[in-house]
């Protein structure tokens, strides 16, 4: 470390905040500064594969590149996509169980439907930042595996539910097991895919929200009885275990990998300058991660996304069956709902990754059917059942958007405990959106919903504001980053990314 410079943050800089060193450069002519002298405490896992950065520059054949990835996204995507269908059928569950007959069956009365859709995000709620720094400690693979397992448990015991109470608690438990869920795939997508992919990625895994709608359609008799849950839940605690066993904590310690394929596959990813992870709490980027704005307009956006998603999800066979249709037709016309939704989350992905990762134009065009759809529903005569059926269709896309906002998330915060902390912010902003949304419909409102509806209609709309701001803001941060970086040695294309990219710096140390 003799002669090593240690650069303090500039006045007016984004590492202002932390009060403390970033980038530790070796003088010029001298040989790279080795990873291992650093403090494992402040070094990224990934660092374990290299001596020195140099090592980073090794030879790819593109070709052999193209393989390695097909070869992750193989061990990846699946366990993702499988996991995210069994979610959203379990969610759908209550709904459909709503068309059977439980307000019935267990005497619900009063608020207590909109209570057992909205418990669910209240164990989700309470158990998002243990989770997420639990995440951060332990092997991420095997902890999301536990946790599915679980969730399918308790799902199976809800077939024994015949009182609201076990339901809730059970519904409770539920949502603390599913609390890793989001956070963790998202953590999964930033260790392995480049800021290009990650919208992808999250959009693949994300579409089986649709097919899990469309799934559950099919199976809509079966599992409008609550006890359909049984071999629901054994299927979800079947795949838990096999994630457990499969699944890659990272790309550093996945066994299916070579240690030239691992090289490789964190390579690809040093351009993101976020890292794989680190084990080590750091408790200067849990403050840095609050007094970020973006933590709290992704907070913001957690909870309009979500409002909307609480209430259809919960009643959106009710809102069909109030346009005429029988039980059963109901349960089927969530079929195309669900493929409409997979089909606008693949041309999200699509269209991002042709222009280039414009995601705020693309989430602000992926809104304007849900505000078409929602105003239909509301001015839509209900003799226009054909209408109010295409005006519902139309609130699909907004799991597109979602998507969207979920990898801007993750492209723009680095540092593993503010990445950590970030999710779970959002998901707590998520849980709230849920939570809120089935209250807006009211029993007596039934069957247009009005205040349920307008709830969807104000959000969205204050969404495209906050889009429309966390872009503009963005913009603003990307020019003078572009400025800052102009003014160092080597300018824009003379940066020394390898020094920077494994160091576990957050997004405001790192001006890289």
């Amino acid at each position: 470390m003799a002669n090593a410079i240690v650069e303090e943050p500039q006045a007016g800089s984004k590492a202002d905040i932390t009060n403390q060193p970033t980038v530790v450069h070796a003088e010029a002519g001298e040989a790279p500064l080795k990873w291992k002298a650093l403090d494992s405490k402040d070094r990224d896992v990934a660092m374990t594969l290299f001596d020195d950065p140099e090592e980073l520059h090794e030879e790819i054949d593109p070709a052999e590149a193209r393989r390695i990835l097909w070869k992750i996204d193989f061990m990846i995507l699946p366990y993702l996509a499988v996991c995210y269908a069994f979610f959203y059928i379990d969610k759908t569950t209550l709904s459909y169980a709503a068309i059977f007959g439980i307000k019935e069956d267990l005497n619900l009365h009063g608020t207590q439907y909109s209570w057992l859709s909205s418990i669910f995000y209240f164990g989700f709620l309470v158990w998002a930042f243990p989770t997420n720094f639990l995440m951060q400690r332990l092997p991420i693979g095997k902890y999301l595996g536990a946790n599915i397992f679980m969730w399918g448990v308790f799902l199976m015991i809800q077939a024994a539910c015949n009182s609201f109470e076990t339901l809730a608690v059970l519904r409770a438990l539920g949502g603390a097991a599913e609390a890793c869920s989001d956070p963790s795939f998202m953590l999964i997508t930033s260790m392995w895919d480049t800021r290009r992919e990650q919208p992808v990625r999250i959009g693949i895994w994300y579409t089986a929200n649709g097919f899990g709608i469309a799934l559950g359609g099919l199976l809509g008799y079966g599992i409008g009885q609550i006890r359909g849950a049984l071999p629901s839940g054994a299927l979800c605690a079947s795949w838990g275990i096999i994630m457990f066993i499969f699944l890659p904590d990272s790309p550093v310690t996945a066994k299916g990998l070579t240690k030239r394929e691992k090289r490789i596959a964190v390579d690809r990813i040093r351009e993101n300058q976020t890292g794989i992870e680190n084990k080590h709490l750091k408790p200067y980027q849990i403050l840095e991660a609050f007094m970020d704005y973006k933590l709290y307009l992704f907070f913001l956006l957690g909870v309009v996304c979500n409002v909307p998603n609480g209430g259809i999800s919960n009643f959106g066979t009710l809102i069909i069956k109030g346009f005429g249709f029988s039980t059963l037709v109901t349960t089927l016309m969530q079929i195309p709902y669900g493929v409409i939704i997979a089909l606008s989350i693949m041309l999200s992905i699509y269209l991002n990754d042709k222009f280039e990762n414009r995601r705020c134009v693309f989430i602000l065009l992926f809104l304007m059917p849900n505000i078409a759809g929602a105003f239909g529903l509301r001015f839509v005569a209900q003799e226009h059942r054909v209408g109010r059926l295409i005006c519902y269709y139309l609130t699909g896309p907004y799991n597109a958007a979602f998507a969207l906002v979920l990898s801007m998330q993750i492209a723009n915060t680095a540092g593993h405990t503010k990445k950590v902390v970030t999710n779970a912010v959002l998901f707590l902003g998520y849980c709230t959106g849920n939570i809120a949304g089935p209250f807006f419909y009211k029993t007596e409102q039934a069957p247009t919903y009005a205040l349920g509806i307008w709830s969807m209609i104000v959000s969205h709309l204050i969404e495209v504001c906050l889009i429309s701001i966390l872009g503009l803001l963005l913009r603003w941060e990307n020019q003078k980053r572009d400025r800052i970086q102009s003014q160092m040695e080597g300018g824009l294309e003379g940066r020394d990314l390898d020094s920077t990219a494994f160091l576990d710096l957050t997004d405001r140390e790192n001006l890289k």
